[in-house]
């Protein structure tokens, strides 16, 4: 997704000259293409995230549209007070862009992980939140996102994420996007793991179930009448994140079900805990052990119709 980033600001940057670029200290050679183009328009502002932070947001105050870009944590947690103040409280287009989301950075550590940033970003008063599922969707959310006359929150992987795609998907903010058709689950994901939830799908085809997969790209505002559609129709409604279970597309749909005086009862979860992992070990390794692979989310969703059939 990182590339797919690098490679689709630049292209708006030529295009658009308000495109301001501000890096936390990483990405140096990824945006080669981005400096040469535009060398005027390209910040390193060093290991200072919350001096970056109010840096874009008096660029935006000027009439640029900056682009903040750096590790997901140091991008939404470390400067937290300043997105809020500066950015929000003053509703300005600065689009922060925070990579190596959820897990993707797991062998570094807690330091690293970002299992809480989309709950801090969707309870900012004018913020969006945008959690592209591949590059596709990365590509076709950036013009989408230069429409927008306030804050955004884009929540990328890092690299190798699998394409859900065959081709740039119509992106629409406050919409979602059906990756796979259905009609007995359905499975609501978001960003890097929906590729996980198509694998599920296929896995509970084997045992005669369709399975719907929806990408939930955009988290606030967020696809109510999908969510509705999927309760309505469905057996089985899951979602699908690698954040936590607190706060992000799961909480969502819950706040949505108690709003709308829903039966719960044909909901699952996939979540991180609300806890940090201390373990040692990569992206594939943690997902193992805390529940979030195609394996154990099939038997989940299967094990849950086959208990609401038997009644």
């Amino acid at each position: 997704m990182r590339n797919t980033f690098a490679a689709a600001i630049t292209e708006l940057a030529t295009k658009d000259p308000r495109v301001v670029l501000l890096s936390g200290d990483i990405g140096n050679r990824l945006f080669d293409q981005f400096k040469e183009n535009s060398p005027t328009r390209f910040l390193n502002c060093g290991v200072a995230e919350a001096n970056m932070t109010g840096v874009a947001a008096g660029m935006a105050l000027c009439g640029q549209r900056p682009f903040i870009y750096t590790i997901t944590p140091f991008a939404t947690t470390r400067a937290l007070e300043q997105i809020r103040v500066d950015i929000c409280y003053h509703n300005v287009p600065v689009t922060i862009v925070g990579t190596g989301s959820g897990l993707s950075y797991a062998s570094l550590g807690p330091t690293h992980h970002s299992c809480e940033d989309i709950s801090m970003m969707r309870c900012l008063p004018n913020m969006t939140v945008l959690c592209p599922a591949d590059s596709a969707e990365v590509r076709a959310a950036l013009p989408a996102v230069l429409k927008q006359n306030g804050p955004v929150y884009i929540r990328l992987g890092k690299k190798g994420e699998p394409a859900v795609h065959p081709a740039d998907p119509p992106f629409v903010i406050g919409q979602s996007l059906s990756v796979r058709d259905g009609t007995d689950f359905c499975l609501l994901a978001v960003g890097n793991v929906v590729h996980l939830a198509l694998e599920a799908a296929k896995l509970m085809e084997r045992s005669g179930i369709s399975a719907q997969v929806v990408s939930m790209h955009s988290l606030k505002p967020f696809d109510q009448a999908r969510v509705a559609q999927a309760f309505d129709n469905s057996r089985v409604v899951a979602t699908i994140e690698e954040h936590s279970r607190i706060g992000g597309l799961g909480s969502t749909v819950a706040d949505w079900l108690a709003e709308h005086r829903r039966s719960a009862e044909k909901f699952l979860a996939f979540a991180t805990p609300d806890e940090f992992f201390h373990a040692a070990g990569g992206q594939q390794y943690v997902r193992q052990q805390l529940g979030l692979t195609a394996d154990a989310i099939a038997r989940r969703c299967l094990d849950l119709g086959e208990a609401l059939a038997r009644g």
